[in-house]
């Protein structure tokens, strides 16, 4: 699955929000996706939390259709780093 346009959902979700913190998202083969200083990235760069899932989960998840804290309990995503700015992702998702 091309990551392409889920980073630009993404972009846009940070251009109309406050999210300020360093995350990646982490596909495996299909690639990241890196948020920092304000600006999105397919580039794999340092960030304070990562979230480890599928391009299929993650295209769910930014689109509405998954949960993110069942998906966390079901194992669909993985959190690494600090689990605090996981938490404020809800800012950056919310339209």
């Amino acid at each position: 699955m091309a990551l392409e346009p889920i980073a630009e959902i993404i972009r846009a979700g940070l251009d109309r929000s406050d999210f300020t913190d360093s995350l990646k998202f982490d596909c495996g083969e299909d690639g990241v996706i890196s948020l920092a200083d304000g600006k999105v990235s397919m580039e794999d760069s340092p960030a304070a939390c990562t979230l480890t899932m599928s391009a299929e989960n993650l295209d769910k998840l930014v689109r509405g259709k998954l949960n993110p804290m069942t998906a966390v309990m079901m194992g669909k995503i993985r959190v690494g780093g600090d689990p605090a700015v996981a938490m404020r992702l809800g800012k950056l998702l919310k339209g």
